[in-house]
């Protein structure tokens, strides 16, 4: 028996993140798909296909970690894949609704681009939310101070910007973690 769709997805990507440290990378994007096959579950909605590669795929055209246009490395898999030019389509417009900073604000039409924009955003809070702050921030060479200011420019309001029920309770308990870390970090500054 030959390889699954996203037993091929896990691959492409596991090739196209080697070597990426800056918490853009393979166990993230293993992280999302989890997380958005979770509330897909949860949900009881979407087509689990259409949410698994969107998932897996949101950030192998990322702009911070690639140059390329109209999701060309997503595209250039999906349609080696065989999907129709709607299904890409449709795949495409998921991973272009994940970038909180050029999403904030926006609800994605469809319910596999609202959970998989959730998915990608519970992984920016809580214990994995604040490893990925200092990984990111560190793999750029900034101060912790700057990656603190990160929590309150960003991650802070993340989970007001979701769109699931579930994710909204997901996030929950990630919130009060960040809240008590942020708390922490204060005390042992001052």
């Amino acid at each position: 028996m030959g390889e699954s769709r996203i037993e091929r997805a896990v691959d492409y990507i596991t090739k196209l993140f080697q070597g990426n440290g800056d918490g853009h990378d393979l166990s993230h994007s293993l992280r999302v798909y989890k997380n958005a096959m979770s509330i897909a579950k949860a949900e009881g909605q979407g087509e689990e296909e259409i949410i698994a590669l969107s998932a897996l795929l949101h950030d192998c055209d990322d702009h911070k970690l690639f140059h390329t246009e109209n999701n060309a490395n997503a595209r250039s898999f999906l349609q080696e894949e065989g999907l129709s030019e709607e299904r890409i389509e449709e795949i495409c417009r998921n991973i272009n609704s994940v970038s909180f900073s050029k999403n904030r604000g926006r609800v994605p039409e469809t319910i596999e681009g609202k959970i998989v924009q959730d998915a990608d955003r519970l992984e920016a809070i809580g214990a994995i939310g604040i490893a990925r702050c200092f990984q990111f921030g560190g793999s750029h060479g900034r101060s912790l101070e700057n990656s603190i200011e990160h929590f309150y420019d960003k991650l802070l309001l993340v989970s007001k910007e979701l769109n699931t029920p579930s994710a909204k309770k997901m996030a929950e308990k990630r919130d009060k973690l960040m809240e008590e870390f942020l708390k922490e970090w204060g005390e042992e500054m001052n």
